[in-house]
């Protein structure tokens, strides 16, 4: 399926030439013609919501932003994408960049907005080159710049590199960043649409959200919201990975069965179905799902977020029955050990604990009390610190004892995971 991607098999999908011989930038004057309140209420009616993981109606946020507010207002691109698992954004920007542009464009025209900024995670070297390459062709045709299309609209548009750290995917994170600080999240509220960048209102949206606007004004955002299901419309790209037989990004309509998902799409569980373990549906932060539940579970919000766990960034991370679950937390928790910034001492030192006791216990040193022990820390780490990387810590060991305690019993006995 290719709703909103269609141009990606072309060869030289990334330039000007093909996106325009293919219906580029046509919605940006349809959005012009509609004027900035009916482009907003469009992207409201398609109840979009944004696919960078929190998944917070796009329209909404965009209404937030103050309209007789006489400061300079931003809009902000997330291309941060430092969820393990996910790769989407990358291969948007590698292949469609003009279609993030023009959404990037009819956000700004909505909102009032006359300059934009992409965070791109600085390790997308040859991304940024080609994204970059997109905003000069952009420029030399006066689709960017003081007026743009010769419609009397003023939009620029430049290039941030981050310096590939985490917690710069957290939307005030990022903005730190880009002001030139560390990138360490803010309490909020204040929030960004009030107090953003440089202290002025800022809408944040990600790569994909973004992207997905020029369709929705194209097509309408009542057939848009016509896709997928109730409260999860329209399409989103998975980055299937891991023991399938055809890894990849799929764009598919929200609401998908999981295990259509692998099967029809992604070549099928490696070894078969049956030979499944558990998959990781939503980037590594969210709680593993095992087996039993991937059967029938499908892939929107609702039904994840009552199954414990989360659509997240739509990474989907299949396991087969070769993983040893208490390895892989492990390697999990050392990594968010990592990206903590240290700004909260629960997240500060719960990450440093989860580390050290996931990697004791795939040693063959742990105890039955350390299983205890994690949920306990884990619990005195959600919810408890300024942004959600301290939540998206303890998900993974939460959620991986509550599927999987007895690989977590076999190891301390044992001394070696259940799968040998």
């Amino acid at each position: 399926m290719k709703i909103v991607y269609q141009n990606i098999h072309l060869a030289n999908s990334h330039t000007l030439a093909v996106y325009e011989a293919n219906g580029g930038y046509k919605a940006l004057l349809k959005a012009f013609d509609l004027g900035s309140d009916e482009v907003i209420e469009e992207v409201k009616r398609s109840g979009i919501r944004g696919r960078g993981g929190a998944g917070f109606p796009a329209g909404l946020k965009w209404s937030f932003i103050p309209k007789n507010d006489p400061r300079p207002k931003y809009l902000t691109c997330n291309a941060d994408e430092g969820e393990p698992g996910t790769c989407k954004d990358r291969d948007i920007i590698r292949y469609d960049p003009h279609r993030l542009i023009e959404g990037m464009i009819i956000c700004g025209f909505a909102v009032g907005i006359q300059q934009g900024y992409i965070y791109i995670r600085g390790e997308f070297y040859r991304e940024a080159e080609r994204l970059q390459d997109a905003i000069d062709e952009a420029y030399a045709k006066g689709i960017l710049g003081e007026n743009v299309c010769g419609r009397g609209v003023r939009f620029d548009l430049a290039i941030h590199r981050g310096g590939g750290a985490y917690v710069c995917g957290e939307e005030t994170g990022l903005i730190e960043s880009i002001e030139g600080k560390k990138g360490q999240p803010r309490l909020k509220p204040p929030f960004p649409a009030n107090i953003g960048l440089y202290g002025c209102p800022t809408v944040i949206n990600n790569v994909e959200t973004l992207a997905s606007i020029p369709t929705i004004i194209e097509r309408g955002g009542a057939w848009y919201g016509g896709l997928g299901v109730a409260k999860s419309s329209g399409t989103k790209i998975f980055s299937v990975s891991g023991h399938v037989n055809k890894p990849g990004n799929y764009e598919v309509e929200l609401g998908i069965p999981l295990k259509s998902l692998l099967e029809d799409h992604a070549g099928g569980v490696r070894g078969g179905w049956s030979n499944l373990k558990g998959v990781i549906p939503g980037g590594s932060s969210s709680p593993i799902l095992p087996a039993e539940v991937c059967a029938t579970i499908t892939m929107d919000y609702d039904s994840l977020g009552k199954a414990g766990t989360m659509l997240g960034s739509g990474a989907v991370i299949v396991l087969d029955k070769s993983v040893c679950i208490v390895r892989a937390v492990a390697r999990l928790s050392r990594f968010y050990r990592h990206e903590s910034c240290g700004q909260c001492t629960p997240c500060r030192e719960g990450t440093g604990w989860l580390a050290q006791i996931m990697t004791r216990m795939e040693a063959g040193q742990g105890t039955l009390e350390d299983i205890d022990l994690l949920q306990d820390i884990c619990a005195n780490i959600g919810g408890k610190t300024i942004c959600a990387l301290g939540d998206a810590a303890a998900g993974p060991v939460m959620g991986a004892i509550r599927a999987f305690k007895e690989e977590f019993i076999y190891h301390v006995e044992h001394g070696r995971c259940m799968a040998g």
